[in-house]
């Protein structure tokens, strides 16, 4: 086949770039070993089959379910599967329980790198560590709480990313009794702080029941009531900060234990740092998706449906794939390879839901596509587990297998009795077998059908693509679903019954995702979007929505000063002439924007200021540090800053940082921004405890100070209430708000989508 013909596989050019940056395997130089994409599928196919006692019979039908985009395994799998290569394939890992000891932790902290310089996301429960002031006995201290331990996990994940690491997603959990639970709720109202955290809640069922009722709620530690609050006052500091900041996310726990096909081997604590895999001490997720999107006959005609027995033998494939990764993986741990055999647990989940429902003519969120979404669900669910028990009659059901207490659990009690006639006669090889991860980067590759379960985010945008000349073009990303209709109905309108994100309610999100989660015995991961102008009371009403209609968890975004917007397809602006102080832009929609440079502040011949004196723990000398100020209008506002130390080690960087800052400061306008960037710089040496806090670096410990200076003077009304970046500087695509900058293109092409930042310009996902 020619390599011109293997491209026409491509429904995108951004997939052939995805595939070409992501899954191509290729030497360390950059050369290509896998000329195609069917090389790749080849390559997956070919080492998920020979782990089989007859790989040749297998490997032609593993092809058969990769071509076309059919099955996509997670990007693991893609990127590392027939590699050699030391990687795990499994995404995302919980680790083991943190022992409430100082050499407990630090080992926790070991095998945490350990697992992320391996590319695995992490995620942990923090809820075993004592509370801030809780007594450490026999060495006179006091316990400083499980957020300064986090901000030790943070540092770390930055010093592994900077060293070359593809992801650094961890996940946090706390438990909605711990006694600093207040802390941990408002913890990202500091941008700076906690950056490479997602953040969930630990809920439990009578939590819940003590909100509803207003009731007390006890805050307890190793059985002792530290103190006592309102449930409902709680509840109300968490809706707040989700609805200010867009974290923490809410984890029902105790729905998770009760619905767990293992509960009679496992407790539950934790999930993945997307949310789609609760695991028990170091679980492992494992992900694939059945694209939906490719499985629809007569899209859009009047014969348009699922070809349902098409289905059912994709995921019966499908399963056997996830069920060979187990043994073709490696692992960080052998912890986590016990508990991966032990239970050979898989997350089988879908993506393109959106899109095949409205190839079938149904509107995303109304009673239709929830009910028809249900069907399928549970379609995948019945074929999965009657091919595990398959599989289990010729391998055998997975170690920890105990038919009585499995039968009996809350999974299995839903599940037709011949499937549970067939795990009854043979076992069941894997213990659990569905989820539905973030596919924000799979979806692109596989022609932007939509992701997960999520609504069709546009119908189409416009990315800018950089070619080898320098120079830049567009380039238009369409859905797959909506290129489907335009490729038999021209240009034609799109059938009313077609909407994407933008048009739907919070409401339309939760039904959906409540309807997937019946028949989905892990979890999902979702972002249910909100309007920057939504109430905060109609917002508390999405989580309480949530929980009544049976949902694991519920992460939402709304727009805010804290994370900032995400992309966000507004309508081409009216043409009108902008005054000189606003925006100034050319005609071309799409094009970048900038706003005017502000005029800099003559020095007049004396200031006022204050100087302040930094010890940093490893350096033998002081730093001074002096911050002169300004009244511009009535108000004191910094003007410059001089930095001084004995120490000659830091004395250039010291005068350049002197002579930047206080160009900043002269030119005007919001400049705190300039204390979040320094707060927010590690060192790979490792930072410093000051002030019972801990510091990632000399330059984090300056920016401190310049903040408490800032909050003295008036110019910044608290600690972490500075801008998290530069004004003046933001460069935003035309019609569209000003959105957080991709970590991997420099795109603000990004959203929030099933719980991670994601780019529709590179296919950038934080979880993928």
């Amino acid at each position: 086949m020619s390599k011109d013909h293997a491209m026409s596989r491509f429904a995108a050019p951004i997939a052939e770039q995805i595939w070409d940056m992501k899954y191509r395997f290729k030497q360390p130089d950059g050369t290509p070993l896998d000329e195609t994409v069917e090389d790749s599928w080849r390559r997956v196919a070919r080492a998920l089959a020979s782990v089989e006692a007859d790989p040749a019979a297998w490997e032609g039908r593993f092809y058969a379910a990769l071509e076309d985009f059919r099955f996509l395994p997670a990007g693991r799998i893609l990127a590392g599967a027939g590699t050699a290569r030391t990687v795990t394939l499994f995404n995302c890992f919980v680790m083991g329980t943190i022992p409430d000891s100082m050499g407990g932790i630090f080992d926790a902290l070991k095998e945490a790198a350990l697992t992320m310089q391996q590319g695995g996301g992490i995620g942990y429960d923090f809820s075993t560590l004592r509370p801030k002031g809780a007594a450490v006995h026999g060495v006179g201290a006091d316990a400083s709480g499980p957020l300064s331990f986090m901000d030790v996990w943070d540092a770390m994940c930055r010093t592994i990313m900077s060293a070359g690491s593809r992801r650094g997603a961890m996940m946090a959990t706390l438990r909605c009794d711990h006694p600093d639970i207040e802390a941990f709720v408002a913890a990202k109202s500091d941008p700076a702080r906690l950056r490479m955290f997602n953040m969930s809640v630990l809920v439990t069922d009578p939590f819940m029941e003590a909100v509803k009722a207003d009731a007390d709620w006890p805050l307890v530690f190793g059985r002792e009531t530290y103190r006592t609050i309102r449930a409902r006052a709680l509840w109300d500091a968490i809706m707040q900060a989700t609805y200010d900041y867009a974290e923490p996310g809410v984890i029902f726990i105790d729905r998770i234990n009760a619905m767990n096909n293992l509960a009679y081997a496992e407790t539950i604590a934790a999930t993945n740092p997307c949310g789609e895999q609760p695991l028990p001490p170091y679980g492992a997720c494992l992900l694939g998706s059945v694209n939906l999107a490719r499985l629809v006959n007569d899209p859009f005609g009047a014969e348009a449906e699922l070809d349902e027995a098409a289905l059912d033998e994709l995921v019966a494939v499908a399963v056997r794939m996830m069920d060979n990764t187990v043994d073709a993986s490696r692992f960080p741990l052998p912890e986590q390879r016990a508990e991966a055999q032990a239970k050979r647990r898989i997350g089988l989940g879908v993506t393109g839901l959106a899109d095949a429902l409205a190839m079938v003519g149904l509107r995303y969120g109304s009673d239709e596509a929830v009910a028809r979404t249900g069907e399928w669900m549970r379609r995948i669910a019945r074929a999965a587990y009657l091919a595990s028990a398959e599989i289990a009659k010729e391998k055998g059901a997975f170690p920890l297998f105990d038919a009585d207490a499995y039968l009996s659990s809350g999974t299995m009690q839903k599940m037709d009795e011949d499937v549970r006639a067939a795990i009854r006669e043979g076992g069941i090889r894997n213990a659990l077998l569905t989820s539905v991860a973030p596919t924000g980067t799979i979806s692109l590759y596989a022609g932007n059908v939509s992701s997960g379960i999520e609504p069709i985010f546009a119908t189409a945008y416009t990315r800018k693509v950089l070619q080898r000349d320098g120079t830049r073009t567009e380039e238009e990303v369409v859905d797959y679903a909506v290129q489907m209709w335009r490729d038999t109905h021209g240009e034609a309108d799109l059938p009313a019954h077609v909407v994407d994100a933008q048009t739907l309610a919070p409401e339309d999100h939760v039904r959906m995702q409540a309807a997937a989660q019946e028949w989905v015995d892990s979890s999902i991961s979702k972002t249910i979007n909100v309007p920057a102008d939504i109430s905060f009371e109609r917002f508390k009403d999405v989580y309480m929505l949530a929980w009544d209609t049976g949902c694991k968890g519920c992460t939402t975004y709304r727009p805010n000063e804290v994370t900032g917007s995400v992309l966000s397809l507004a309508p081409k602006p009216e043409t009108a002439t902008a005054p000189a102080s606003e925006v100034v832009a050319d005609t071309h929609a799409g094009d970048l924007i900038y706003a005017p440079e502000p005029e800099p502040i003559d020095r007049p011949t004396e200031l006022e200021g204050a100087t302040y004196k930094l010890k940093w723990p490893d350096s033998e000398h002081a730093i001074y540090i002096t911050v002169n100020d300004i009244v511009v209008g009535g108000r004191r506002r910094p003007f410059e800053i001089f930095i001084n130390s004995k120490n000659m080690e830091h004395f250039a960087w010291t005068v350049a940082l002197t002579r930047m800052i206080s160009a900043v400061f002269r030119r005007g306008g919001d400049v705190s921004f300039v204390v979040e960037e320094l707060k927010a710089v590690f060192d790979p040496r490792g930072g410093a405890w000051m002030g019972g806090k801990y510091v990632p670096s000399i330059l984090a410990a300056i920016g401190g100070v310049i903040e408490t200076h800032l909050v003295a003077i008036g110019f910044l009304a608290s600690e972490g209430a500075g801008l998290k970046a530069d004004p003046h500087a933001e460069v935003t695509p035309l019609g569209r708000r000003p959105s957080a900058a991709c970590p991997s293109c420099g795109s603000f092409d990004v959203r929030m989508v099933e719980g991670c930042l994601t780019c529709s310009n590179c296919g950038y996902s934080r979880c993928g």
